[in-house]
């Protein structure tokens, strides 16, 4: 299952990679692109959603599926061959009611292979019965409490290669991400704007190895500190604005 909104320039390569699925549902929120086209062509099942913020949409979705074992994707996302396999095989005889999956991130044209680019462990595949999304507005993440199973084969995430369009998504998602940091009271301050990023750095990109990924590995680890910066930066701006 997966959710959209005029996601037409990635879903086909999407869709094309769960042919495997019993059921394939998208939840959709008022697509004006060609998405629900794409959708039928692939025979997926399609449920019209107003947008409720990443963790509650995702939710929806699983609450729609005909089955307990969902498979949660974005539209940008694919199946390799390889995880597809491992999943049937998961599927066949499960060890647990959570797997995880590596995610291999594309950003400016290169698959990353270290950073925060991979591998990015996700758990994607899960009972429903035993998991649930966040209601997270962005940076939404999987609810359980048992210890999950892995598989093998790359989830593939093909980020923008438009780096302007890129930088849009980020701010949009670091002001989401300061709101919601706001509602639930925690607090900013010039430590944390200071030492977030430095920390982020130095753990993806010195110890976890991100300087081999060239040009596009330190662009990609730089805009990740760069939002940890301006999320505490707009927090601090919402706490200044109500006194």
């Amino acid at each position: 299952m997966l959710i959209t909104r005029n996601a037409a320039a990635v879903l086909d390569a999407c869709l094309e990679s769960l042919q495997f699925a019993d059921d394939i549902l998208i939840v959709d929120s008022n697509s004006s692109d060609g998405t629900l086209e794409i959708a039928r062509r692939h025979g997926a099942r399609v449920v019209q959603k107003e947008w409720l913020g990443f963790g509650r949409q995702k939710q929806f979705a699983v609450d729609q599926a005909k089955h307990d074992w969902v498979l949660c994707l974005d539209a940008d996302e694919r199946v390799s061959p390889a995880l597809a396999a491992s999943i049937a095989q998961a599927l066949a005889a499960p060890v647990s009611p959570v797997y995880r999956m590596p995610r291999r991130n594309r950003f400016l044209g290169r698959w990353l292979a270290h950073g925060e680019g991979y591998p990015d462990w996700s758990p994607r595949l899960f009972n429903r019965l035993n998991a649930r999304w966040s209601d997270d507005l962005v940076h939404e993440k999987v609810l359980y409490a048992v210890t999950p199973g892995t598989l093998s084969g790359d989830l593939l995430h093909d980020s923008a290669d438009d780096l302007a369009a890129y930088l849009d998504r980020q701010n949009r998602y670091t002001t989401l991400a300061a709101r919601q940091a706001y509602e639930l009271g925690r607090s900013s301050g010039v430590l944390r704007l200071l030492f977030s990023p430095v920390v982020r750095f130095f753990k993806f990109y010195i110890l976890r190895l991100g300087f081999l990924d060239g040009v596009p590995g330190l662009l990609h680890i730089s805009i990740g500190c760069i939002n940890s910066y301006m999320k505490y930066a707009k927090l601090l701006e919402l706490r200044k604005a109500e006194k």
